[in-house]
């Protein structure tokens, strides 16, 4: 019985160690060496091909444009989302299992589709309401109200599918607790649930960042061929890049994955420890 024993755990710290390296392995194959490969030809000549960058004025506005598209889309899917996933998980109503279905729908269509549906419906030319709003002053397609749509879309499920696991966790007895005390829906919304899905919404709104940040097939469809003026960062790499300016395409690159990069080190800097909650579960006890 020792030695079976003994080789049960051979085999299994073998199998551990070589599921490790795979897994290291397939990490590195797919994410580091290309992103490596990226900061290498960015750097290849120096800080030269990011002052080239940064000194164009289409680099800079289209890191502005992309900036601030951005925070308009997470704002947006912020307040949505943490709506929705109150209205999935406390509220009982018919066309819930579809609402949900819904909501991943932005997962598992391409955002080509998605922006094509966008042009169907608000181009100004045939769509459906684009006509009706262009002759009352209001572009939506191939106009910055077009991208921030289509950035929306596709960064919809990641701040609810942070939000909704966490307030099934909860429960709603301390909520219900607040209210037979006397406190209104903003009360208990303020004081009880938000507390409570915090960090929940801090980790889904710096996916939702990296995720607009990073749009590109609906924001290709959308914006049309507006170079200049209503060109996101990644619509400039590849522009850039099939102009053959390299330099300028991978210190833009470069530039997104440090944003990406530094989105996920906040989120691990924030994230309170295990042992802040295991602390706090004491405390509750």
């Amino acid at each position: 019985m020792a030695n079976a024993s003994s080789a049960v755990g051979t085999r299994s710290a073998g199998l551990t160690w070589f599921l490790r390296i795979l897994v290291v392995v397939y990490l590195f194959m797919l994410v580091a060496w290309p992103t490596g490969l990226v900061a290498q030809n960015t750097f290849s000549n120096g800080l030269e091909g990011m002052r080239t960058a940064l000194s164009d004025p289409d680099v800079t506005h289209s890191l502005r444009l992309t900036v601030q598209v951005a925070i308009i889309a997470v704002a947006i899917n912020l307040v949505f989302g943490v709506g929705m996933s109150l209205l999935l998980v406390r509220f009982d109503f018919p066309g819930k299992r579809a609402l949900s279905a819904l909501i991943d729908l932005p997962l598992s269509v391409s955002p080509i589709v998605v922006g094509l549906a966008l042009v169907l419906v608000y181009n100004p030319r045939y769509g459906w309401f684009g006509e009706t709003l262009s002759d009352n002053g209001i572009d939506v397609v191939f106009a910055t109200p077009g991208i921030v749509m289509a950035t929306c879309f596709v960064a919809l499920p990641l701040i609810i599918r942070e939000v909704v696991p966490v307030l099934e966790e909860m429960g709603d007895e301390q909520e219900q607790a607040a209210r037979s005390l006397g406190a209104n829906s903003l009360q208990t919304f303020r004081r009880i649930t938000l507390p409570g899905i915090k960090w929940a919404i801090v980790y889904g709104v710096v996916l939702s960042l990296a995720r607009s940040l990073g749009e590109f097939g609906a924001v290709k469809i959308v914006a049309g061929k507006s170079i200049g003026d209503k060109e996101t960062a990644t619509l400039l790499v590849q522009r850039e890049y099939q102009n053959f300016h390299q330099d300028v395409a991978y210190s833009v690159s470069f530039l997104l994955v440090v944003a990406a990069v530094l989105c996920l080190v906040v989120v691990a800097l924030l994230r309170p420890k295990p042992e802040s909650h295991r602390q706090l579960a004491k405390e509750k006890k």
